[in-house]
């Protein structure tokens, strides 16, 4: 190996210590909450890539309509046995946030071409709240349905 090689390898491992320390030292003490993103991974994506809630509107029979929440603004809709949600175009691929304190049960066509509906019946976590995540990129329908059986308010989140 010649020196000029030498050279260049002893500076590649400078290198790699130094950004190896900067690393180090700049990240967040702590273990982390490994469903968290970076903020910096927040600012590269640009916009939320969440529904907002002021694009759903719900038909519940046996339900007073919920009021129009202004952009970015959850809406809770409540209802006893079922409830559709009607989604406009987000404009391209967008997850629709649903919370709950009670257990419920959620039905959307798949995104994309496919010929599916899936299915999914969420329970409340360990922290007492119920999440469903839903894949939508265009205008559709999502039906909710209440597990309790004694009717469930459910959120709509910006997040």
């Amino acid at each position: 190996m010649s020196g000029r090689q030498k050279l260049l390898l002893a500076a590649l491992a400078v290198l790699l210590v130094a950004l190896y320390l900067v690393a180090m030292a700049g990240g967040p003490g702590g273990r982390g909450d490994p469903a968290a993103r970076p903020g910096w991974l927040d600012r590269l994506s640009g916009p939320s890539r969440t529904v907002d809630p002021a694009t759903v509107t719900a038909d519940c029979p046996g339900a007073p309509a919920p009021p129009s929440p202004a952009a970015g603004e959850p809406r809770v809709v409540s209802f006893v046995a079922g409830c559709v949600l009607r989604i406009a175009d987000p404009g391209g691929l967008r997850t629709l946030v649903l919370r709950s304190r009670a257990p419920f049960g959620v039905a959307a066509p798949a995104p994309g071409d496919a010929e599916v509906t899936v299915r999914d019946e969420v329970e409340p976590a360990a922290d007492g709240e119920a999440v469903a995540k839903v894949a939508v990129d265009r205008a559709t329908a999502v039906t909710l349905r209440c597990l309790g059986g004694t009717g469930c308010a459910v959120t709509v989140a910006p997040s």
